[in-house]
């Protein structure tokens, strides 16, 4: 079903992000060839040829690359090396007395080799002869989007979005008009994305039907991110044999559930021929699952991989199972350790088209958690790595928080080795890709981890700038970087953000706009929930302090303070036992709190309001200082933005003043509340003499 809403979004045409017209002058002003065909290589030709008009250089269409001799830039498809798996998206460069070629062995690797050099600029053409190839570290690098086809009556258009509505869906219907889809598959493919879920993971009524009644506007939203690599996947409820087939059943081991699902696969792929495939979340938050019929989720996974396997489809299998309705005043039931005891257990049983989606911690996307001990506890299991690039828990696109030094932490971590960072064991990003040969199992001898890849929550919408935040959008930026290769230096893909987002720019914006944004995650952390103990936000929209919010709810997220300390006990020895889940030596680490690293002390210990930190400060002193620094770093944030605001768009830099303002004052509440609950339950005073309510 579609409807007439066309109606502009919003007042202006979207910002162009990191591909204004600016950004394509470099390959516009020079003589560019386009050799080969496929589908890719004419969304190439098309923007060469745009680029070459507006800047002044010329531009040929060939289908071999024959009398290219003259040519500044040459983009070539060279014959296919026949490999397994997905399409070959590698692409080779090579500079030679300043003329560039680009070799592919798809029209997907001559895709991600142009927008290459849109990053390079004039440094593609510029600097000593070199050959050097290009490839993805995953072929799987995904985005969930939670937009809801109907408007639902908690969570609005967006579930959890912080950018206005929806993209694709408007109250009911899928846009008339998907002419800003098309500019957000562009940006999605320019830093490299090439999958994307396009509806919520709790599935409602409606947007179950996508599957069957309106799957012919999921064939129109496919087709817009087909011309630039990217493919089309679908969250999909597990009881939709019953909801939508009419089954009194959702058993995954019942015939007629498989064959439903057989049939439902059949269709999507008779309609969308290179479909991704389906989402799932279940048993989870109140979404159905197998546990219903007393199945694992195994059992769930396998039965949706066989229907969809014939097409080379996925299941990614959303591994967020825990118990929603806990009683507070039980300690022994812990939240963290849910996700390791439903799915450890379960490894080496999914399967091989089966992605389990594993968030990066135990919680829910908090600005500080140790990493998930369940990406080290599945070695026979394809693994993906989920982050949140839309801001729940870090300031919701109102704050300025540029999250990619918190993802390359994520992902540099190493589970066996006792500084995290040391490089003799694989790293995250290695366990999510399958780059590297990981530890030895006891049960099996060495392994190699099967790739699972990348996934996270998107976090644009119909907004002005996509992302609420014009900030916001290297958050989105940096994440596709960071799938590419995760080893990029966060600090190098911001100012790349910088440098094509605000081509032309004097370079004391550039300046301004790093220091605002480099130590933005840090700034956050400090001034709001301390030492890893996560939380302390308002129940439900999650926005602003609210220390005691979650702390008597059935949802399992507390941090027990008392007059005497504050923390939870996560140990084996008085605790939940969470801490035993990891592999050795971090479980030793954590186990401790003379070991645990001050950052997560609260997450892992119960200590004394007085127990003196690494740093040689007590943790209430700690939890003091680090609320007034936190609120002094946004006061320098915005006395750096004012210094370059007048030199930006009048529109970006209203809204980003608008938005910086509201984070200090956030900021300050944040401070005000939390220093002041702990004065409170501890009695003892600032050591400074601060202004402590």
């Amino acid at each position: 079903m579609t409807g007439d809403s066309s109606r502009p979004s919003s007042a202006h045409a979207p910002h162009p992000a990191w591909l204004p017209d600016d950004a394509f002058a470099a390959i516009g002003s020079r003589r560019v060839v386009v050799a080969g065909d496929g589908a890719l290589a004419g969304t190439v030709a098309e923007e060469v040829a745009a680029a070459t008009a507006r800047f002044g250089g010329s531009f040929s269409r060939l289908e071999v690359g024959d009398g290219v001799s003259d040519a500044d830039l040459v983009l070539t498809l060279s014959p296919p090396v026949p490999t397994s798996g997905g399409p070959d998206e590698s692409f080779r460069l090579t500079r030679e007395a300043g003329a560039v070629v680009v070799q592919a062995a798809c029209d997907a690797g001559l895709l991600h080799g142009f927008f290459h050099l849109v990053r390079l600029g004039d440094d593609a053409f510029d600097g000593p002869d070199t050959d050097e190839t290009h490839a993805p570290a995953t072929d799987l690098r995904m985005l969930d989007h939670w937009d809801n086809v109907d408007v639902h009556p908690t969570m609005g258009q967006v579930e959890r979005g912080y950018s206005g509505g929806s993209i694709f869906y408007d109250d009911g219907v899928v846009h008339a008009d998907l002419s800003r889809v098309e500019r957000y598959a562009r940006l999605l493919a320019a830093v490299g994305i090439n999958r994307v879920a396009i509806n919520n993971v709790n599935v409602h009524a409606r947007e179950a039907r996508l599957l069957t009644d309106d799957l012919g506007d999921v064939v129109r939203v496919a087709a817009v991110f087909r011309r630039w690599g990217i493919r089309v996947h679908l969250s999909v409820s597990f009881a939709s044999p019953m909801t939508l087939g009419g089954l009194d059943t959702s058993d995954p081991l019942d015939q007629g559930v498989a064959h439903w699902w057989v049939r439902a696969a059949a269709r999507a792929w008779d309609a969308i021929p290179d479909f991704g495939g389906f989402v799932v979340k279940a048993d989870s938050e109140g979404q159905p699952g197998p546990f219903a019929y007393g199945r694992t989720h195994a059992d769930g996974a396998n039965m949706l991989a066989a229907a969809v396997e014939p097409y080379d489809g996925l299941v990614h299998w959303r591994a967020f199972v825990y118990d929603h309705k806990q009683d507070w005043r039980d300690r022994s039931t812990d939240r963290a350790r849910a996700a390791y005891d439903h799915f450890r257990p379960l490894d080496g049983t999914f399967s091989d088209n089966v992605v389990l989606q594993v968030k990066y911690g135990p919680m829910d996307f908090q600005v500080r958690e140790p990493l998930n001990p369940l990406l080290a506890a599945m070695p026979h299991t394809r693994v993906a790595l989920e982050l949140q690039v839309t801001q729940e828990y870090t300031g919701q696109q109102r704050h300025a928080v540029y999250l990619g030094p918190q993802w390359s932490q994520i992902l540099g971590f190493r589970f066996w080795d006792s500084a995290g960072r040391a490089g003799g064991s694989p790293s995250v990003a290695d366990l999510a890709t399958g780059r590297g040969k990981a530890v030895e199992d006891p049960g099996t001898g060495t392994w190699r981890k099967p790739a699972g890849g990348f996934a996270a929550v998107s976090n644009v919408g119909d907004d002005e700038f996509w992302t609420g935040h014009p900030f916001a959008q290297a958050n989105l930026y940096a994440y596709g970087r960071l799938c590419w290769d995760p080893t990029l230096d966060p600090g190098a893909v911001l100012d790349e953000w910088v440098g094509l987002t605000f081509p032309g720019a004097p370079d004391v914006v550039g300046q301004a706009l790093h220091a605002v944004l480099d130590r933005s995650w840090e700034t956050y952390e400090l001034y709001t929930a301390p030492l890893g103990v996560g939380f302390m936000v308002r129940p439900g929209h999650h926005y602003g302090p609210d220390v005691d919010g979650y702390e008597y709810t059935p949802w399992g997220t507390y941090h027990f303070a008392d007059r005497d300390g504050i923390g939870v006990d996560r140990t084996v020895g008085t605790g939940t036992g969470y801490a035993g889940q990891y592999p050795a030596p971090w479980s030793a680490t954590y186990e401790s709190p003379t070991s645990c690293p001050d950052e997560l002390l609260l997450f892992f210990h119960h200590v004394p309001y007085t127990h003196v930190l690494h740093s040689g400060k007590t943790v209430v002193q700690h939890i003091y200082d680090t609320h007034f620094d936190g609120v002094e770093r946004v006061e320098q944030m915005i006395a750096v933005w004012s210094e370059v605001s007048a030199l930006m768009d009048p529109r970006v830099s209203e809204r980003v003043s608008e938005r910086l303002a509201e984070q200090l004052r956030s900021a300050t509440e944040w401070r005000d509340q939390v220093n002041t609950y702990f004065f409170r339950k501890s009695g003892i005073p600032d050591e400074r003499g601060r202004t402590i309510y």
